[in-house]
């Protein structure tokens, strides 16, 4: 997962930026000021995994549809309390009932006629990491065929924003003073860094395992105990563009 945060100042000078690769950089020598734009990110593991619980039914009409629908909804959340997961970390994704469009070319009409209708459901449980394969396993045991997707997240994302914006003011500081250096002028100290007019873009792929199968039936079609996936959490990634000005003497 990727999360960018830009980081802009406002310049009290009006001059010509100059461009290099993901710098930017100010020369004002009437104000004798050096403003730098850099970019650095800051890099942690994950702690929270979203995953995706859900199912598919198929039935021959509305009401059978969806009776079977509501069945395997009671029996998925019974599992998820069973194994632990409180109602608070669950949330529903999405769920609906709606005529079946799609078939199998080499279904049989006798197997079309079953599958007139179908409905889904889906939920998002947040758990450690540790605990997604458990959530995984737990879910597909009790039918819920459509499972396995995992977004991961992070709890604190304010110190990891805050952790990238001070590795680019660092890098800012050393681009200064090496601008500095060959301008052979002494680089003085920062007179300010904003935050101002943030612009936030997240960047959250799904990973892990989808299991899909062609019905319901999944519960019934395993041998338990079924084994626990082993998954690992992603590297959670912030990225700050910092604006800053210093003088120079």
């Amino acid at each position: 997962m990727r999360i960018s945060l830009q980081w802009v100042a406002v310049c009290a000078c009006v001059v010509s930026p100059v461009c290099l690769a993901a710098q930017t950089f100010q020369i004002n020598r009437e104000n004798k000021t050096i403003a730098i734009s850099t970019t650095d990110e800051a890099t942690t593991t994950a702690d929270i995994a979203a995953v995706t619980v859900g199912f598919e039914v198929f039935g021959p009409d509305a009401e059978t549809t969806y009776a079977e629908g509501g069945k395997l909804s009671r029996t998925v959340l019974e599992s998820l309390h069973k194994g632990g997961i409180e109602n608070r970390s669950i949330e529903s994704s999405g769920q609906g009932l709606q005529r079946n469009t799609e078939f199998d070319d080499k279904d049989k009409p006798e197997q079309r006629a079953r599958k007139q209708f179908v409905m889904r459901q889906s939920w998002q449980v947040s758990v450690s990491p540790e605990s997604a394969g458990t959530v995984i396993r737990n879910a597909v045991a009790a039918g819920a065929n459509q499972s396995g997707a995992i977004d991961w997240r992070l709890s604190d994302r304010k110190a990891l924003q805050a952790k990238a914006a001070e590795a680019a003011l660092m890098k800012a500081r050393d681009v200064a003073s090496r601008m500095a250096e060959g301008l052979h002028v002494k680089l003085g100290p920062l007179l300010y860094a904003s935050n101002e007019t943030p612009n936030v873009r997240l960047f959250m792929p799904r990973a892990g395992l989808v299991l899909n199968t062609e019905s319901a039936s999944v519960a019934s079609a395993v041998q338990l105990p079924l084994p626990t996936l082993e998954i690992r959490p992603q590297t959670v990634r912030e990225e700050a563009t910092v604006y800053a000005v210093f003088s120079i003497e």
